[in-house]
């Protein structure tokens, strides 16, 4: 399959470099971002944890550290699995989609997640973990009732949310529209109608829509899709969860762009 009329222009109704602080917590969470050159502002260590390489990260970045109890950290991270270590940092900061767009190397055909009013933090955390395994270019989120990029999402990701572009914007059907015209099939997901998702070659960008946990793909974003998928259900489970439909998604796309030989 093929686009034609790509265009380079600006895209609209998007809120790039929006961001939100908090503590991130949790070991794999941790490392990443000491691993990175996000700006820490301080780091709080549970009475007993040991974590060496973490420790010598801290001191050699100079960021001021405390040891305190895990009741202190629980409050602090407004959860108990901390791990035993949670970091104030800067805020997350997301990106414009044509930022996005224009971080794909060129030559590679891209691939971004769009997520359709996903609410649940775990769900998006996996998504970013999933990207990040696969070599997804990015995830665009509808800036209104979606979850945000929160410590849990971080903890999830184990700092995938340091590594994937994230982008929200107000209105996804602009967006999608905004795609097209620069070469992006859209794929959604639904269980009637739709193509085995084994079939598409994938062989043009793809933007691959994933609905939220309850709804779905929302109608005016369906409209806007050019390939219903569906999963076969061999079971009794009627679905998927969003995030392991989206891995199973993700991971198709790339056995047929990059097949064994």
């Amino acid at each position: 399959m093929k686009r034609f009329g790509i265009k380079m222009g600006q895209f609209q109704d998007e809120t790039g470099g929006q961001s939100m602080a908090q503590w991130i917590y949790g070991k794999n969470a941790v490392m990443q971002i000491l691993k990175s050159k996000k700006k820490v502002e301080k780091a709080l260590v549970a009475e007993g944890a040991k974590f060496p390489e973490a420790e010598t990260l801290l001191k050699n970045r100079r960021i001021p550290t405390q040891r305190v109890s895990r009741k202190e950290l629980d409050k602090c991270c407004m959860d108990t699995h901390h791990q035993g270590i949670a970091l104030y940092c800067e805020d997350y900061k997301t990106v414009s989609v044509e930022e996005m767009l224009e971080r794909i190397p060129s030559g590679k055909l891209g691939t971004i997640v769009i997520l359709d009013e996903l609410e649940d933090p775990h769900n998006l955390g996996a998504v970013l973990r999933t990207c990040d395994a696969v070599g997804a270019d990015g995830v665009i989120l509808r800036k209104n009732r979606s979850v945000s990029l929160n410590s849990t999402v971080a903890k999830v990701s184990t700092g995938a949310i340091e590594t994937v572009p994230v982008a929200m914007v107000a209105n996804l059907t602009q967006t999608l529209k905004q795609l097209k015209e620069k070469g992006y099939w859209v794929y959604g997901t639904d269980m009637r109608n739709a193509q085995d998702y084994r079939q598409p070659a994938f062989d043009t960008p793809v933007a691959l829509v994933i609905g939220s946990e309850g709804k779905g793909i929302s109608r005016l974003v369906k409209e806007e899709c050019d390939v219903m998928l569906t999963l076969p259900m061999e079971g009794t489970i009627s679905s998927l969860n969003a995030s392991v439909a989206c891995a199973v998604l993700l991971y198709q796309i790339h056995a047929k762009r990059f097949p064994l030989k």
